[in-house]
């Protein structure tokens, strides 16, 4: 005679292996990666008693305030994230939640990645330099710069080396400093021909600045919707497509003109 399962019976056997899955994924590694904002450093300053920019051929200003390229903080390539973590970085301010796809090459490892990020950094800073010298219309053959950063990788510190040569150089342009004396901070590549790019993590990096004393900061303007996001109460937002764009800025704010706002 078949045997026949009364439904809650059945509802209830039925579960199990689904609680199994459940559970089995609660510590399974998932194909994420969790950021939060990372460190931020003044290109106008030094590192370990090392200027970040030193430039030779040309006479160089002494500055004031800051020029701070900003930085998220991730999960490596190689580290398992499980279910439980994705859960508690989900609704956080202060944390996203990423493909990994989205951030590191598929298939490399940690130190595959650093590789690649140290190699990134390098050719933003030879970009930065040419973009800056451009816009001074400076020749590369006569000016030397050395840009100094240990420890960062990526191409996001593009935009905040120009400034910070130009800066060194130009100031604003009529004695003061591009500063303006703020603690200015921002994101985002510069190519040689002075076009910003987009770099991504904006909603985490402009709580770096915030923590770390900006009052302003520069966004490529693609991303403003991104930096409204999560945007720190007290911190202006300036949206930027070029170098030319981010400087004429600048220069607007110390003057009390009108600026861009995302």
């Amino acid at each position: 005679m078949p045997f026949r399962l009364t439904r809650p019976r059945a509802l209830l056997l039925s579960a199990v292996p689904v609680l199994g899955l459940l559970v089995a994924a609660a510590f399974a590694p998932l194909p994420f990666v969790i950021a939060q904002p990372g460190s931020t450093a003044d290109v106008l300053g030094a590192q370990d008693g090392t200027p970040v920019i030193t430039i030779e051929g040309a006479p160089v200003r002494k500055t004031t305030g800051e020029l701070r390229m900003t930085t998220i903080y991730a999960t490596g390539p190689a580290t398992d994230v499980n279910v439980d973590e994705v859960a508690d970085s989900w609704f956080r301010g202060d944390r996203a939640v990423l493909p990994r796809e989205a951030v590191y090459p598929s298939g490399k490892s940690d130190k595959q990645v650093e590789k690649i990020n140290l190699e990134a950094m390098e050719e933003s800073q030879n970009d930065a330099t040419k973009a800056a010298l451009r816009y001074l219309k400076k020749d590369p053959a006569q000016v030397k710069v050395k840009l100094r950063l240990e420890d960062i990788g990526g191409p996001s510190a593009g935009l905040l080396f120009s400034l910070g040569i130009v800066d060194k150089l130009d100031g604003n342009g009529a004695g003061g400093d591009l500063t303006g004396g703020r603690s200015i901070a921002g994101t985002g590549t510069i190519s040689p021909d002075g076009t910003v790019g987009e770099v991504g993590g904006v909603s985490l990096k402009t709580q770096a600045a915030k923590r770390d004393g900006a009052t302003v900061f520069l966004v490529p303007e693609g991303e403003c919707s991104d930096a409204r996001a999560e945007q720190p109460k007290g911190l202006r937002l300036i949206p930027v497509k070029t170098l030319t764009g981010a400087v004429d800025a600048l220069r607007a704010l110390e003057k009390g003109d009108k600026v861009p706002s995302c």
